[in-house]
C-alpha cells in the first residue's frame, strides 16, 4: 500500500509544484499579466481532462499488462522534453495572441510529463483497488489533494523567496525523473494483485479491462447520463468560481505567486475534507452558509464603495470560495458511484474543471466586456445549490431561491455600475479598459481611464486645462518636475515612457523632442488615440510601440534618451521583470551618460523604494525619492524614484526640494531576472 500512497503523493506534489514554477517563467514575456496564470489554468485544467481520459480509456480498454506497458513506455519518453526551461523561441513579438501562445509554450515544454501527472490519480486508484479489493481507493484521493496543498503553500514561502527560478525549473524536473521510476514500480506492482481469470464472484470485468470491485449489484449499476452531467456541472461551478476569484483579488495588487496559490489551496481544500471520508461535509450547515456567503460575495462585487477595500474583498471572496466549493465538493462526494466506476467519475470531474477554466480563462475575455464572469459564476451556484436542495426541507428551498435572488439581482446591480458614465469598454487578455466621461458641463469635466478598478489617468476637456497634465504626471510630481527641469535647452530632448495610459507626459513635449511610449495592450493605444488628446495636441514627435517594453528594448538599437520614464507599477499587477538587475541594465544601454531613468512607484499595497534603491546602488548609480503630497487641484499623491549615473541632473531645486529619504534595507535580497520576493514588499 506504501508504494501506491508514495506514488500518488509524489505525482500531486509535482503536478501542483510545476504551475507556479513554469508561470513564473513566462509570466515576465507577458507583461507581468494576471491573465498569465489564468490562461496557464486554462492548460492545467485540459491537461487534467486528457489525463483523466486516457486513465478511463486504460482500465476499460486495455488489458492490464498491456494498460502499464504503455504507461511506462510514455513516461521514459516523457523523459525526453526535461529539463522544464521553455526555449527563447517562444518570446512574443507583441503582435500574436498571447492565449495561444502559452498554450503552445506549455504543450510543448511540460505537455507529456504533466499529461502523465494528470492520470496518476485516477490511474494507481484504479491499480490499488485491483490489488488491494477490500479497501476503498477513495481516500488516495484525498491524500493526492493534500500533497498539491503542501506543494502549493510550500512554493511562496519555503521555495521561491530562496531558490532562483532556474533552479526551481532544473530540481522540479529531477524529481520528476524519481517520480517516473515509482509510477513505473507501481504499475508492475499491481499485476500481482488477482488476475482476471481467477476472480471471486464479487469482481465483475468487461472483457479482459482491469477487473474493479463491486460493492452491491444497486450501487454497482452503471451511473444515468443525468447523474455525470450533474457531476461535470459541480466540478465546473466550482472551476468558474477559482478562476474568476483569483482574476478578482490579483488584478489590483500583483501578479504574484501568493496570491494566485490562495484561491487555489481553498479550492484543494475542500477537495481534501470532502474526498477524505470522516465526515468534514456537514451538509446542513455548509448549505446554509453557502446560501448566504453567495448574497454576500454578490453584494460585495456590485457595491462601488467597497471596491478598493483589500481586507474586505480578499477576506470575503476566500470565505465565500472555500463555501462553494465545500458545497459543490461534498455534493459530489455524497452521489459519488461505486470504485468500478471511479474513472469515470473523475473523468467527469475533470471534463468540468476543464470546462469551467476555458469559459473563464478563453472564451470570458473574448465575449464578455468586463469581469461578468465572477457574478455569472455565483448565480450557477446558486442555481445548482437550489436544484440539490428542491427536494429537502422547505427552508432549504426559501434559502436557495433568497441567494439566486440576491446574485442575480446583485449582477444586474454591477453591470449597471460598471456602464455608468462610460463611453467606451473593450476587454482583452490584458484586462479591462473603460473611458468615462464625468461631471459633462461644468469646470470639472473631464474624461478618465479606468484599467479593471484603477484609474490611469485623467484629461479635462476644458480649452484652458486639456493640455495640463494630471493625476501622477503633474508639474509637482517627480517626472513633472524632471522634464521641466530639463528645459529650456537647445538640445531637443528624447523621452521613453514605458506604459501609455493616456499620454499625459507628451503634454511636456516641446518642439523637436521625441517622446517614444512603449505599449503591451493594443486596446490603450486605440484609445490613447481616440478619446483623449494629449498625444495629437503635444508639440513633440509622438511614437508608439506595441509588445512588452523591455523584450522591444532588447531588440532595438541604443536609443540615446534623455529621460526613460517605467510607469507600470502603480496599483493594479505590475510586471516584476520591469524591476530587475537585468532590466536596469537594458535601461541604462539606451539612456546617455547623463540621462535619468525614473520609475514610478506609487503603490497601495507595495513598498518598492527599497527595491529601486538596491538596483541603484547594485548599478553604482545616484539616486533621489521624489514625493508629491497630491495637494494640487488636478494632482494625485505619486511617488517617483530618478537614477542617474550623473547626479548633477538631480541636484536641481525643483527635484530636491520635494526628496524623500531613501532607506536602505541591506535584508532584502536584490531583485534579478531569477529572484524576486514580492512577499516581503507587502505593506
Amino acid at each position: 500500500m506504501l508504494l501506491y500512497a508514495a506514488t500518488i503523493f509524489v505525482s500531486a506534489f509535482l503536478l501542483f509544484l510545476v504551475q507556479p514554477v513554469m508561470a513564473k517563467q513566462i509570466l515576465p514575456w507577458f507583461g507581468g499579466s494576471a491573465t498569465v496564470w489564468t490562461t496557464c489554468l486554462v492548460f492545467f485544467q485540459t491537461a487534467l481532462l486528457a489525463g483523466y481520459t486516457y486513465a478511463d480509456w486504460t482500465v476499460r480498454r486495455l488489458a492490464p499488462r498491456r494498460s502499464v506497458q504503455l504507461h511506462v513506455a510514455l513516461l521514459a519518453a516523457s523523459l525526453a522534453v526535461l529539463p522544464i526551461v521553455p526555449g527563447e523561441l517562444w518570446k512574443p513579438a507583441g503582435d500574436e495572441n498571447p492565449s495561444w501562445l502559452i498554450l503552445g509554450m506549455l504543450a510543448a515544454t511540460i505537455g507529456l510529463p504533466y499529461f502523465l501527472l494528470s492520470t496518476t490519480s485516477p490511474l494507481v486508484q484504479a491499480w490499488f483497488a485491483r490489488r488491494f479489493p477490500d479497501a476503498s481507493p477513495y481516500r488516495l484521493f484525498a491524500l493526492s489533494n493534500l500533497a498539491s496543498m503542501i506543494a502549493l503553500l510550500g512554493y511562496p514561502f519555503l521555495l521561491e523567496p530562496w531558490s532562483a527560478t532556474r533552479a526551481q525549473a532544473h530540481g522540479w524536473s529531477a524529481a520528476y525523473v524519481a517520480f517516473a521510476a515509482l509510477c513505473a514500480a507501481a504499475g508492475f506492482a499491481a499485476l500481482r494483485g488477482p488476475s482476471a481469470a481467477r476472480v471471486p464472484a464479487r469482481w465483475r470485468t468487461r472483457r479482459d479491462a482491469l477487473p474493479l470491485p463491486v460493492v452491491d449489484a444497486a450501487h454497482d449499476a452503471p451511473p444515468p447520463p443525468a447523474r455525470q452531467v450533474l457531476w461535470c456541472a459541480l466540478a465546473a461551478t466550482a472551476s468558474i468560481l477559482l478562476l474568476a476569484v483569483s482574476n478578482h483579488i490579483t488584478q489590483n495588487i500583483a501578479s504574484v505567486p501568493l496570491l494566485w496559490i490562495v484561491p487555489l489551496a481553498i479550492y484543494l481544500l475542500t477537495f481534501i475534507l470532502t474526498f477524505d471520508g470522516t465526515g468534514w461535509y456537514k451538509r446542513d450547515i455548509v448549505l446554509s452558509m453557502t446560501a448566504a456567503a453567495l448574497g454576500v460575495m454578490a453584494w460585495t462585487l456590485a457595491d462601488p464603495s467597497l471596491t478598493h477595500e483589500l481586507e474586505i474583498q480578499v477576506a470575503v471572496f476566500c470565505g465565500g470560495l472555500f463555501l462553494a466549493c465545500m458545497m459543490c465538493h461534498g455534493e459530489l462526494v455524497r452521489i459519488k458511484p461505486s470504485p468500478r466506476h471511479l474513472t469515470r467519475f473523475y473523468l467527469m470531474i475533470s471534463l468540468g474543471g476543464a470546462a469551467g477554466s476555458v469559459l473563464v480563462g478563453i472564451l470570458a475575455p473574448l465575449l464578455l466586456p468586463a469581469h461578468f464572469e465572477l457574478p455569472a459564476g455565483l448565480v450557477l451556484c446558486a442555481l445548482l445549490l437550489l436544484w440539490q436542495v428542491r427536494r429537502d426541507y422547505p427552508v432549504y428551498g426559501v434559502l436557495g431561491l433568497a441567494a439566486l435572488f440576491t446574485t442575480i439581482g446583485c449582477a444586474a446591480w454591477g453591470a449597471t455600475e460598471f456602464y455608468r458614465n462610460a463611453i467606451s469598454a473593450s476587454r482583452n487578455f490584458y484586462g479591462v479598459l473603460r473611458v468615462q466621461e464625468l461631471d459633462a458641463g461644468t469646470g470639472n469635466h473631464r474624461r478618465s481611464l479606468i484599467h479593471g478598478t484603477i484609474l490611469h489617468g485623467n484629461q479635462y476637456l476644458d480649452p484652458e486645462l486639456r493640455r495640463q497634465a494630471t493625476t501622477y504626471y503633474t508639474g509637482t510630481s517627480g517626472v513633472g518636475r524632471l522634464l521641466e527641469a530639463l528645459h529650456p535647452r537647445t538640445e531637443p530632448l528624447r523621452v521613453a515612457v514605458i506604459g501609455l495610459g493616456t499620454g499625459s507626459l507628451a503634454t511636456y513635449g516641446a518642439k523637436g523632442d521625441t517622446y517614444r511610449f512603449y505599449e503591451i495592450n493594443p486596446d490603450v493605444i486605440e484609445l490613447a488615440k481616440r478619446d483623449f488628446t494629449y498625444l495629437s495636441d503635444s508639440d513633440a514627435t509622438v511614437e508608439t510601440a506595441l509588445g512588452d517594453a523591455r523584450l522591444v528594448l532588447e531588440r532595438e538599437p541604443d536609443q540615446a534618451f534623455d529621460v526613460l520614464a517605467i510607469d507600470a507599477f502603480s496599483s493594479d499587477s505590475i510586471p516584476v521583470h520591469l524591476i530587475t538587475y537585468e532590466a536596469l541594465a537594458i535601461y541604462l544601454r539606451h539612456v546617455k551618460p547623463d540621462g535619468v531613468i525614473a520609475f514610478h512607484v506609487t503603490n497601495r499595497f507595495l513598498d518598492l523604494p527599497p527595491v529601486v534603491d538596491a538596483l541603484a546602488r547594485a548599478h553604482q548609480l545616484k539616486a533621489l525619492w521624489v514625493a508629491d503630497s497630491g495637494l494640487g487641484p488636478l494632482a494625485s499623491r505619486s511617488d517617483w524614484i530618478l537614477l542617474s549615473r550623473n547626479g548633477s541632473k538631480l541636484a536641481d531645486p525643483r527635484l530636491t526640494e520635494a526628496e524623500e529619504p531613501l532607506v536602505p534595507r541591506p535584508d532584502w535580497r536584490l531583485w534579478t531576472d531569477d529572484f524576486n520576493n514580492l512577499v516581503q514588499v507587502l505593506k
